[in-house]
């Protein structure tokens, strides 16, 4: 019996040794290539994987998310104009823009998302704000809004040959990389191996093809953005959606990104598990007007969330449900509902429901509603009296 509780022990031990291996294999695996890397959860921002995630780093065409994004923004995706001619003569990445070219907006966010247009960039920034320089500032002014504590723009395309000063953090990026894919427009876009265009002068049709290889290489990767140049290497943002979670990877300056990020996929999903929020099937009494009960159960739903495994502890409740109701009520009514936070950002909500139902008191129904007759003839009788004394 000793001796099979100690192969028992033995087997243990070597279980926990294999996967602590197998997570410091990944992890080595990274930190080898990638300057910076992180790996989020899109609906919690819940960060599953980090390697300096937060050294400020050139992000190279990555910078696109943002302008493309208040490019999205912006309204009037459709409308066709003529391209600033000066605003196109940009070195590097191009969508093929040249002089009187008729585009829209949409059309740009393409030529920004897939062939990294340099050129798309920066005629999205003079149309939208007049200037570089102005639109730079409303994309500093969006990176605050979202809480980009360390990240700077100077360019809408990402070049950064004759500045320091255009910087990101792997998880900035990640951040701005969740809000952009709540822009349904920009998360289609992002997700295309290949989009048909008309633009030109006149506009004829055309293809553009993603520089994203993930799209092909790597099970249910849905964008983002590459990057590349010569002070910031290779950059890549990525998302992935796998059993109904939306994961988001960030490699700065990484020679080996494409890779890595199939190994950090692989991994991270690992660690998602499916959890129960603390409130749910929680039961209220809540008062009944005019009803043949003064009360009435309630319950909150059953809410279950992907989440990283052992992070529960992160996440908040906060309950909002009527203090009384009106009969009638029906079984399963809604009565209100419960907020779930993850470290403050709202990740679900779960209604609070009805057990029973209450009929509404009709005359006939009962003696609570003869009580309240006689109430209203005693009180009628007496101000009669009152006013007859007054008089």
């Amino acid at each position: 019996m000793k001796k099979i509780r100690q192969m028992i022990i033995f087997m243990m031990m070597c279980c926990m040794l294999l996967t602590m291996m197998s997570q410091s294999v990944t992890a080595q695996a990274v930190g080898d290539s990638a300057k910076a890397a992180v790996v989020i959860d899109a609906a919690s921002g819940a960060v599953i994987y980090s390697s300096n995630a937060q050294q400020k780093l050139p992000m190279a065409s990555t910078t696109k998310i943002m302008s493309a994004l208040i490019a999205l923004e912006s309204g009037d995706l459709d409308k066709p104009f003529t391209v600033d001619s000066e605003a196109i003569k940009v070195e590097g990445s191009s969508m093929g823009l040249v002089e009187g070219d008729t585009v829209t907006m949409r059309a740009l966010v393409c030529g920004m998302l897939l062939p990294s247009g340099n050129d798309a960039a920066n005629a999205a920034a003079v149309r939208i704000s007049g200037s570089v320089d102005a639109f730079v500032e409303k994309m500093n002014e969006r990176a605050a809004q979202l809480g980009l504590e360390n990240t700077h723009f100077v360019t809408p395309s990402g070049l950064d040959d004759d500045t320091d000063e255009h910087y990101s953090t792997a998880l900035d990026m990640a951040k701005l990389t969740a809000a952009a894919l709540e822009n349904k427009d920009f998360a289609d876009i992002c997700s295309k191996k290949y989009i048909k265009l008309s633009f030109g002068d006149p506009p004829y049709e055309r293809w553009l093809t993603n520089t994203n290889k993930l799209l092909d290489r790597c099970e249910g990767v849905i964008g983002v953005k590459t990057g590349f140049t010569d002070k910031a290497k290779r950059c890549l943002v990525s998302a992935c959606e796998r059993d109904g979670s939306v994961l988001i990877c960030v490699t700065l300056n990484d020679p080996d990104d494409w890779n890595d990020h199939e190994k950090l996929y692989d991994y991270a999903f690992a660690q998602m598990q499916s959890c129960l929020m603390p409130e749910s099937g929680r039961t209220f009494d809540i008062s009944v007007q005019g009803g043949g009960e003064s009360t009435v159960s309630a319950a909150a739903d059953r809410a279950q969330v992907k989440l990283p495994a052992d992070s529960l502890s992160h996440v908040t409740a906060k309950i909002c449900i009527k203090p009384f109701v009106y009969a009638p009520i029906k079984r399963g009514e809604e009565v209100g509902f419960v907020d779930y936070y993850y470290d403050g950002k709202p990740i679900c909500r779960a209604s609070i429901r009805t057990l029973s139902a209450v009929e509404r008191i009709t005359p006939e129904s009962g003696c609570a509603w003869e009580d309240l007759l006689s109430k209203m003839r005693r009180l009628c009788s007496d101000n009669k009296k009152n006013n007859a004394a007054a008089s």
